[in-house]
């Protein structure tokens, strides 16, 4: 793919779990037991555009559809998740190419998050490699937490490790004011569902923003959005950068548009 002027890309990590990576349209074969499959439905909101692009498990840019996360959350079956309803909105509100960053993996912890594991790095490096060509990062989308449920230690501590991870990426990527929107559980693993939820909706640190998912509709499975949900959920995360960090840029756009 040719490579993007080095001042129209938007770029967004997308990290988490199963929620993040996309598990909408995603049902068990019941004829085939544990077996998996995705529907292949795609919304309208979630159509692939010449202005979206996702950066492949081999770091290349390519135009993005769903799922997203196939080449990434690559053990699971992946279906529609929040990035593209996101990606498009953005895009037309804001008029710019979008890069999106997809990094989630399911059935992971926060400790798989902590700086020097795997998940984390492979993280950091893909979001290096994503403005080596030009752009630049506007945003980390994070949806996880339903793997901390089950114990009342790992509710315990899941604010503390959320703040560090926070800091460690924004130290990690030279960006000290990087926007994160994170996402309120609204399932998960175990009994402790509401004790990781408080403790996401409680964090007050700069320039991070909580949406809750409260109220989107669950799959059979009461862990993972339906489609329906993962839509509106796209279009939460957008309205939360576009009226939170984006403001500014508009008013520049507009003003632009006025003197043309």
């Amino acid at each position: 793919m040719d490579r993007m002027p080095k001042t129209t890309k938007q770029i967004f990590i997308l990290s988490g779990q199963s929620n993040m990576a996309g598990r909408g349209g995603v049902y068990k074969d019941h004829h085939h037991h544990n077996h998996q499959y995705w529907d292949k439905v795609v919304p309208p909101e979630c159509q692939p555009n010449q202005d979206i692009l996702r950066l492949s498990v081999k770091l290349q840019w390519e135009q993005a559809q769903e799922p997203l996360h196939a080449d990434i959350d690559s053990k699971k079956v992946c279906g529609v998740g929040p990035g593209m309803s996101f990606a498009n909105m953005v895009r037309e509100k804001m008029g710019a190419v979008v890069g999106l960053v997809p990094c989630a993996v399911g059935a992971t912890a926060i400790k798989q998050w902590a700086r020097g594991e795997l998940l984390y790095e492979n993280m950091v490096r893909r979001a290096k490699e994503s403005v080596e060509d030009g752009g630049e990062i506007k945003g980390l989308l994070w949806y996880q937490g339903e793997s901390d449920t089950s114990h009342i230690h790992d509710a315990d501590v899941y604010q503390g490790n959320i703040e560090k991870l926070i800091k460690n990426v924004r130290e990690d990527l030279g960006l000290p004011s990087l926007p994160i929107i994170m996402v309120a559980i609204i399932s998960g693993d175990g009994k402790y569902e509401e004790k990781v939820r408080e403790a996401q909706l409680r964090i007050n640190l700069p320039n991070v923003v909580c949406v809750d998912a409260k109220g989107l509709g669950l799959q059979e499975d009461r862990l993972h959005l339906t489609t329906e949900a993962q839509v509106k959920l796209g279009h939460l995360l957008a309205d939360a950068y576009l009226n939170n960090f984006a403001s500014s840029w508009k008013r520049f756009f507009s003003c632009l548009l006025c003197l043309a």
